[in-house]
Order: structure tokens, then sequence, then C-alpha cells
């Protein structure tokens, strides 16, 4: 059923979590650039940036937790009818733990949902979650379809994070049918703007990668990622979505694309000789981020067309090569430089190979 149908004829006050992060930030200036709406509250633990609140232009700002019940006042003192749940973390805050990690992702989901349950004025909730609750693994499907689960456990925490979250979702639709809940499950976002893991991944001259191993890559432009959630909360059909752009790039390819340098080494000594070759931002990719750089993942867009109704702009290699000239990368094409780095990695592999 629509949302029209049940009632709600589109977004009056709009409340997106985690406003004070680029995702999050972003949207709500999205958000507020659309005249069909009257007010966007951007809700956070800490203050936007100068830059940030800038571009928020017509937004308002409220500094509040999602964990502590008191978010209710927010929802009632506003008269919210639509919550866009943007604040998900991929990895610990730094300076931080798992256990925090899990809090923010975990308990901040489970408190703003039953807020939300009880709310009477909130007729549609739009939750951000992502393409690891599928994993990433050997034995993975050249797509998944949203009725798959994952065939091997997510190894990170991000992942069973949004498993949680993913069910908390559900339970809020069954126990408010007149509520329309919509999950949008992302591929990775990149863009000119956007920090994520695949431009993390490939900022470094030398990118290692798994000997004999070519990850799938899908990905969705971050201003389609915007405009997703902007047409979830315009009256789409509720329910559970893959989001991504069309086809697949293999990551060799990406790594090309991007001009950098493949470095292939045995599995075993992916994030040993990884971090030799990129230096301490290895250490910060999480078990799932460093399986996903092995096997990637597909996902079957077929239901964000023909049920969720939405249509990218960009395709992966499209989105992928926006984010390569917004990111003004430089292609490493001295020669004196390749040797120098194939030099380098083939003593590292000597050096590996003799500590077996």
């Amino acid at each position: 059923m629509s949302a029209i149908e049940r009632g709600f004829h589109g977004p009056r006050v709009v409340m997106v979590t985690g406003g004070a992060r680029h995702f999050g930030g972003s949207l709500v200036a999205r958000l507020a650039a659309d005249k069909r709406i009257s007010r966007v509250i951007a809700v956070d633990i800490k203050t936007p940036s100068r830059d940030l609140l800038r571009r928020m232009g017509r937004a308002e700002f409220v500094r509040a937790d999602i964990q502590n019940p008191l978010i209710g006042r927010v929802i009632e003192a506003n008269e919210v009818d639509t919550i866009v749940h943007a604040s998900v973390m991929a990895r610990p805050p730094r300076g931080g733990s798992r256990v925090a990690m899990h809090d923010v992702n975990v308990f901040g989901a489970m408190q703003l949902l039953a807020v939300a349950q009880k709310a009477q004025s909130v007729k549609r909730v739009v939750v951000r979650s992502s393409y690891a609750v599928y994993g990433s693994s050997p034995r993975d499907p050249g797509q998944f379809t949203e009725q798959m689960t994952a065939k091997l456990a997510p190894r990170g925490g991000f992942g069973e994070d949004l498993i949680d979250v993913e069910g908390f979702a559900r339970s809020l639709a069954r126990r408010r049918p007149d509520m329309a809940v919509t999950t949008l499950r992302f591929a990775p976002v990149v863009g000119p703007q956007l920090q994520g893991v695949i431009p993390t991944y490939l900022g470094a001259p030398i990118v290692p990668k798994v000997l004999g191993r070519d990850a799938r890559i899908q990905v969705i432009h971050e201003e389609d990622a915007f405009a997703a959630v902007a047409h979830a909360i315009h009256g789409a059909p509720a329910g559970t979505f893959n989001i991504a752009g069309d086809g697949v790039i293999m990551m060799s390819q990406a790594i090309r694309r991007a001009g950098r340098i493949g470095a292939p080494m045995p599995g075993a000594l992916f994030r040993t000789l990884g971090r030799a070759v990129m230096g301490p931002v290895m250490r910060d990719f999480t078990r799932e981020q460093l399986d996903y750089f092995q096997y990637g993942c597909g996902l079957d867009i077929t239901r964000m067309r023909t049920v969720f109704g939405f249509e990218p702009r960009w395709t992966t290699v499209q989105a992928f090569d926006d984010f390569v000239r917004g990111a003004a990368l430089r292609p490493v094409v001295d020669v004196r430089w390749i040797d120098f780095a194939e030099k380098r990695l083939l003593a590292l592999v000597g050096t590996g190979s003799g500590a077996k």
C-alpha cells in the first residue's frame, strides 16, 4: 500500500539523523532546497562544521542524541511526519571502540524507532542501510536480491549492526501498519565530495590486491543516493530495496581507471604487506571491508526500478569516473616511480615468503 493510500500526502516536516556528517548533512542540504517540504530538521550529537551548516541553507539544526528518549520531544514539539535515519557508522569513531559503534548503530536505531512508533505525527520512516548486510565471500551469487541473506555472516560489526537495524525497521512496520517504512540498501556511495571506503582504498599510489582475486565493484553516485532518499520520502512504495548503479567494474579495472598501480599479493599477507605499501590507512580498514576488496558484492536492482520506481542517473562506471575526476587523482605514470614500486613490492614479497 502506498503512502498516499495510507492517508499521507507528502512530507511537511522531515527530520534527518546524522546531520553533522557528510552524508547526512549533504542530504539535509538537498532536502532543504526542496520547496515541497515545509521544514527540514537535522539532528546529531555534535554540531556540523561551519561550511556544512552554510550548505544546509534554511534547514534547522538540533543537537540531540538519538540514544536518549528525549529525542521524542524533538519529534513531538516539531510535529515531525517523516524521519530519515541516516546516522550509521561503518567503523568505530576515532579513539572509540566497537562498543561505541554498536551503541550508535543499534541502540540508537532501537531508541529512535521505538519513539517513532509512539509518535502519531510520524507517517513515514526511511532507514539508510547497506550492501554490508549481504557480506562478501567466495560463495556469493553474482547478484543479491532483497530476499537473499548473506552466504557467510558478515565478519565485521557494520554488517551485523545493520542486520539488527533492519530487524527493528521490519518490527516497526508490523506494529504501525499506518506507517510507511522504507529500507534502502545502498551500494558503496562514491562521488566528488564523499570520502568512503572505495575512495580511501584507491587514494594511495600503490593499491594492494589479493593474488587470484578480482572483486566485483558496484557503486551508487552520491547524488543518486540523495535522490533515492528524496524519492522515498515523497510517496514511493515502502519496503526494502537495493540501490545501486547499473553494471559492475572489476577491482583491477577500478585500479587502472583511477590511475593507480595494482600490487598483487597472497591473501594471507594482504593486511601486513598492504600496510607496508599503503601505510597506516590499511590498519583502519575493518575485516568486512578487507573482504569486500577481495570479493566485492553485486546487487540486483530490479525491484528498485519496477517497485520502488527509481532510476539512477549514473551507471557504476560513470559514477566511478566522476569520483576519480572530482577527487583529482593524479595517475601514477612516471616510469621511475613504477620501477621503484615494483622493486619494493618484490622485496616485500620476498621478505614475506622468507618469514614463512
